[in-house]
């Protein structure tokens, strides 16, 4: 049996950038020719979009080859078992009535609010009702303690706790795959206690500019570890250049080399630092500025100029005290500016 694990779709309208991601990953699920597609919570944004949505829902979900099966996140919690998504969808949030395929059992905890302790009790009530003759994987939207992120590394979400899990907690489970959803920012996977798989995906499609690189989904046969699969959907990159003041390359022209190899869906976050010498570029830090801006204006998110004039260094009170000794030292020219070279070099890096 293959799988496609993804979670933290986030939709919001028909049309835009994850609404296309969503057509996309279910034309990757036919053409890997997977028998399940499963979204491990937060297809929707809000339950209001959920309502708006499900009519369109209902027509991406009809008619394909392989089983769709979703659970409900905290941003979509309110999805209730008896609505109707598709000829084949399955809306799994009874945690202890699994869904049967063959010898493999989806169980779905969908979110609720509860904390670490009561997640544990949960858990134990459920192994009552997993069997190790079942391959048995578990549809998870909470935090992983055991992962070190951030709030920003889940979306935009306050400071409550979601369903926090640990990994001891699957201990003598028989759970050979969790796979998770709500940490949005990669791809991860974790071993479970006594064998088995704690996976996040990673958003399909970048939520917040948090959310940098190319995104992910999860594609694998069960009994076989998970995989990684790299997706050519919309999301933010950071790019940084940084300026050479020796560097007799045009400094526009960099730039524009280093964006035309960034992926062509990639939303770019561009830092421009270093040092320019205005002599060598033939440009005053305004005119640059205007040329970068022109430069990234369709290309670029966010342009960020952290760049000085490498005057800044020449004029340092200890840099002239060491050119001044050079001046009285017994160098040719060139050693005199392989020297110069080199003392610029330590002064900006003194400078970080």
């Amino acid at each position: 049996m293959k799988i496609l694990h993804t979670a933290d779709v986030h939709l919001k309208h028909t049309g835009d950038e994850r609404w296309d991601t969503l057509q996309s990953l279910l034309s990757i699920a036919r053409d890997q020719k997977v028998n399940i597609f499963v979204i491990s919570g937060d297809l929707f944004d809000k339950d209001i979009d959920a309502e708006n949505l499900r009519p369109k829902i209902r027509d991406l979900f009809s008619g394909n080859e392989f089983q769709i099966i979703i659970i409900p996140g905290n941003h979509d919690a309110q999805l209730l078992g008896d609505l109707y998504f598709g000829s084949n969808a399955v809306l799994l949030n009874d945690p202890f009535q699994p869904y049967l395929i063959g010898d493999t059992a989806f169980y779905g905890m969908a979110f609720e609010t509860m904390d670490e302790h009561r997640v544990l009790e949960r858990l134990h009530e459920l192994k009552l009702h997993l069997s190790s003759e079942y391959k048995n994987i578990l549809l998870y939207h909470g935090e992983l303690l055991d992962v070190m992120f951030t709030r920003s590394d889940i979306g935009a979400e306050d400071e409550t706790g979601y369903m926090p899990v640990r990994l001891s907690f699957f201990k003598e489970l028989h759970i050979d795959y969790v796979l998770a959803g709500h940490f949005h920012t990669r791809f991860d996977i974790r071993s479970l206690p006594d064998g088995g798989y704690f996976v996040y995906p990673g958003s399909p499609v970048s939520i917040t500019r948090r959310e940098t690189g190319r995104r992910r989904v999860n594609i694998f046969e069960v009994g076989k570890p998970p995989m990684e699969y790299l997706l050519d959907s919309p999301h933010f990159e950071e790019m940084e250049v940084t300026l050479d003041p020796l560097d007799k390359t045009d400094p526009v022209i960099r730039i524009e080399e280093q964006l035309a190899a960034a992926h062509p869906h990639a939303k770019i976050i561009l830092m421009v630092n270093g040092y320019i010498n205005k002599d060598l570029v033939r440009r005053s830090e305004k005119e640059l500025v205007n040329e970068i801006a022109g430069l990234t204006r369709e290309r670029c998110t966010e342009v960020r100029y952290e760049f000085r004039d490498i005057q800044y260094i020449l004029q340092d009170d200890l840099f002239k005290l060491f050119m001044t000794k050079l001046d009285t030292l017994d160098y040719n020219s060139g050693e005199r500016q392989r020297i110069r070279e080199m003392a610029m070099r330590a002064m900006i890096e003194a400078k970080k």
